[in-house]
């Protein structure tokens, strides 16, 4: 079962890391991936207007996050285009018809092993940061804020161009 599976207890911040031999850049923290400030599309946005936005940027996917801030998941163009041409949606259907939710998410200061766990079973992991906001009422309350999207590629490139001499 789950919980005697060392990875998905990484993976879900059960276990901070079992790996006896790291690898160097096992604790570097996913903040030093550099990553690139992410696309966002509103829920309301169609299907059309994301496969356009999305060629147009030259981005294959997407987070959808709610004005309010609540991620609501991920839209990638190949699962936008493949349930419009199978007629699961239309174009002018809203890209929440569309969306993956089910997605991990990771903070800025968790550290590339718990990326690299995430990402032995899932193609990205929505990057994340907490934020503190105040009301008029000086009432405060901590929302996520989509940092980034890492991916395979983002952290195989970071570990080639940092490789240890």
């Amino acid at each position: 079962s789950k919980f005697v599976n060392d990875k998905w207890m990484i993976k879900c911040g059960f276990l901070n890391d079992v790996q006896e031999h790291k690898p160097w850049w096992w604790n570097i923290e996913v903040q030093k991936l550099n990553l690139s400030a992410p696309l966002i599309l509103l829920p309301e946005v169609s299907c059309q207007k994301a496969i356009d936005i999305l060629q147009e940027k030259g981005y294959d996917q997407a987070p959808v996050v709610a004005e309010s801030g609540l991620i609501l998941g991920m839209v990638t163009l190949s699962n936008t285009l493949s349930s419009v041409l199978a007629g699961n949606a239309e174009f002018s259907d809203p890209v929440t018809k569309v969306t993956y939710d089910q997605f991990s998410k990771i903070g800025l200061e968790d550290s590339l092993g718990k990326l690299s766990c995430i990402l032995e079973n899932d193609h990205f992991a929505i990057v994340v940061h907490k934020q503190m906001q105040f009301n008029g009422n000086g009432i405060s309350l901590m929302k996520q804020m989509v940092f980034g999207v890492a991916t395979a590629m983002d952290l195989l490139t970071f570990v080639s161009r940092n490789k240890k001499k």
